[in-house]
C-alpha cells in the first residue's frame, strides 16, 4: 500500500437531531435529545412506541428530477440530500475532476424496508400482478450508492457495503482503502437507513432489543448507565468525502482533518450478542490505531458504538480496557445514539461526523441520561454535558449484528 493519505473534506447529514451538518452539531454540543413519538404510522399496537425520526426532510431540492423521488426509498432520499450536502461543503467543482476517479460508497444495513413492506402486502391483498416495477430498484441496499452515481456522473469505483450497524464505517475504511491503493482520488462514503416503519420496529422489538420507556422518550438512550433497557432506533444518513491529500491541496480545498487508520475484526461468536469480554472489538480498535501510527496514549476522544444495549455497552467497555491497557482511564469515551437513536447502517457516519466537529471545536460531545453509573462502565462517559478538549486523535467505533466490528481513526493535520 502506498504512502498516498486520505482527508475529509466535505460532510452533509440528515438526523434526528438536524438536517444538515451545522443543526445537527448544534444539537450535540447542547445535549438535546432527538427522540421521541413515533410520528410515522400508528403505534397503538406496538411494545414500543418511540425513535429518532427524521423530521421536517424534503428530498425533492436535491434531486434534478421530482419523478426521482418517487421512484426511490426513503432511505435512498435522505442519502442523497446527505450527498448533495456534503458535496456543497466541500467546494468541490465536479466540472474540473477527472469523475473515472471519483466515486461513492454508501451502504444500507437494511435498505429499502418501507418499500419492502408496502409491496409485499399490495402483492397479499391486490395480487402479484399489482406489484410495482420499481420494488427491486427501491429496495435493494446498493441503490442509494448508485444512484448518487448516476445524479452527479460519478464514474470510479462503487460498491455498498453491508455489514448491519458497522456499514458506514466499513464503507468509508474501504474507500480510505482504494484511495490509498491509487484507484480513486475521491469517493462519497458512509451509510443511510430508514427503518422505522412497523415491521421494522416489531422485528427489534420481537428480538427485546428495545427500549420500552415510551413516556420518556428523550430520557430512553441512556448508554452506560445501569437503568438502561434497550436502544433507541433512529434513521437518517451521513456522507462523508474522502479526498486524497495531494488532491485536495491541489485545489485549495478546506480539509477537516485525516482519516488516518481502519480497522475491521469478527467476533464468530453470535448472530446479535457481542463477544462478552469485548475481545474483537478490542483487536478492531488495535488495527486502527496500527495503521494510523498512534499508541493508546495518543488517543483523545473516542465515539463508542454505545448503543445502551445491557450487554453491549459493558463489552465495549471492557473492549477499550483491552485495547487501550493503562490509558483506557485517560481517554474520554462519549455515545452520541444517546442524543440521535441507533442510526443502525448509517450510525458511524453521522458518528464521523461528530468526531470531526469534536477535532474542529475543541469540545466532546456528552453521553446524556448517563444518571446512574453502571458499575460495569466505569470509564469517563463524558456525562451530561460537553467538555472542552484539544482533540487531536480520534476512533469512532461500530459494530454489528454478525459480529462485525469496525473501527476508523481521525488524526489533526
Amino acid at each position: 500500500m502506498s504512502e498516498r493519505r486520505v482527508v475529509i473534506t466535505g460532510i452533509g447529514v440528515v438526523s434526528p437531531v438536524g438536517n444538515n451538518l451545522v443543526s445537527f452539531w448544534d444539537s450535540l454540543k447542547a445535549g438535546r435529545s432527538g427522540i421521541g413519538r413515533i410520528g410515522a404510522f400508528d403505534t397503538e399496537k406496538f411494545d414500543c412506541k418511540i425513535a429518532g425520526e427524521v423530521r421536517g426532510y424534503d428530498a425533492t431540492p436535491y434531486y434534478k428530477t421530482p419523478k426521482d423521488v418517487r421512484r426511490t426509498d426513503r432511505y435512498t432520499q435522505l442519502a442523497v440530500g446527505a450527498a448533495k450536502m456534503s458535496l456543497d461543503d466541500s467546494g468541490l467543482d465536479l466540472e474540473s475532476i477527472d469523475r473515472d476517479r471519483a466515486g461513492v460508497m454508501i451502504g444500507s444495513g437494511v435498505g429499502g424496508l418501507a418499500t419492502m413492506e408496502t409491496q409485499v402486502s399490495q402483492m397479499i391483498t391486490k395480487g402479484p400482478d399489482r406489484t410495482s416495477p420499481f420494488m427491486i430498484p427501491m429496495m435493494i441496499s446498493n441503490m442509494a450508492s448508485g444512484f448518487i452515481s448516476m445524479e452527479h456522473g460519478l464514474r470510479g469505483p462503487n460498491m455498498a457495503i453491508v455489514t448491519a450497524c458497522a456499514t458506514a464505517n466499513h464503507c468509508m475504511g474501504e474507500a480510505w482503502r482504494i484511495i490509498k491503493f491509487g484507484d480513486a482520488d475521491i469517493i462519497l462514503a458512509g451509510g443511510s437507513e430508514a427503518c422505522i416503519v412497523p415491521v421494522g420496529v416489531a422485528g427489534f422489538a420481537a428480538m427485546r432489543a428495545l427500549s420500552l420507556r415510551n413516556d420518556e422518550p428523550e430520557r430512553a438512550s441512556r448508554p452506560f448507565d445501569k437503568d438502561r433497557n434497550g436502544f433507541v432506533m433512529g434513521e437518517g444518513a451521513g456522507v462523508i468525502i474522502l479526498e486524497e491529500y495531494e488532491h485536495a491541496k491541489k485545489r485549495g480545498a478546506k480539509i477537516y482533518c485525516e482519516l488516518a487508520g481502519y480497522g475491521l475484526t469478527a467476533d464468530a461468536y453470535h448472530m446479535s450478542a457481542p463477544n462478552p469480554e469485548g475481545e474483537g472489538a478490542a483487536r478492531c480498535m488495535r488495527m486502527a490505531m496500527k495503521h494510523a501510527k498512534v499508541n493508546p496514549e495518543d488517543v483523545d476522544y473516542i465515539n463508542a458504538h454505545g448503543t445502551s444495549t445491557p450487554i453491549g455497552d459493558a463489552c465495549e467497555t471492557k473492549a477499550v480496557k483491552r485495547a487501550f491497557g493503562e490509558s483506557a482511564r485517560q481517554v474520554a469515551v462519549s455515545s452520541t445514539k444517546s442524543m440521535t437513536g441507533h442510526l443502525l447502517g448509517a450510525a458511524g457516519a453521522i458518528e464521523m461526523a461528530a468526531c470531526v466537529m469534536a477535532m474542529r471545536d475543541s469540545l466532546l460531545p456528552p453521553t446524556i441520561n448517563l444518571e446512574n453509573a453502571d458499575p460495569e462502565c466505569d470509564l469517563d462517559y463524558v456525562p451530561n454535558t460537553a467538555r472542552e478538549k484539544k482533540v487531536k486523535v480520534a476512533i469512532s467505533n461500530s459494530f454489528g449484528f454478525g459480529g462485525h466490528n469496525s473501527s476508523v481513526v481521525i488524526k489533526a493535520i
